[in-house]
């Protein structure tokens, strides 16, 4: 089991006329994700303001161990957001992030 809940792949850039679709391979956890919930934060200048309900469209989804995120859209350029992914395995609940940066 892993103590490093950013991932990899952290550091990512969206443009702003984009709609992307986000993988998260849990296998450095263990298998077998249940219980998904995505969220994205708009975290410019500090603040955490949750923008899932106008950012977000769409449901997760399982496929063995590889959890589809809902599709993301509307990133603003030169915003930062925090992309985090809770899910469960077993009797743990973890909950990974990765920072994206909103480009034109």
């Amino acid at each position: 089991m892993t103590e490093v809940r950013e991932v990899n792949e952290s550091g990512l850039s969206q443009g702003q006329d984009e709609e992307l679709v986000y993988t998260l391979n849990v296998s450095p956890w263990g298998s077998g994700p249940t219980g998904v919930q995505a969220k994205i934060y708009d975290v410019t200048g500090g603040a955490y303001t949750d923008m899932s309900a106008t950012m977000l469209s769409g449901a997760a989804s399982v496929a063995g161990d590889e959890i589809t995120l809902p599709a993301l859209s509307g990133v603003v350029a030169n915003h930062n957001y925090r992309l985090e992914i809770k899910f469960t395995i077993g009797s743990n609940t973890f909950e990974a992030w990765c920072s994206i940066e909103g480009e034109r």
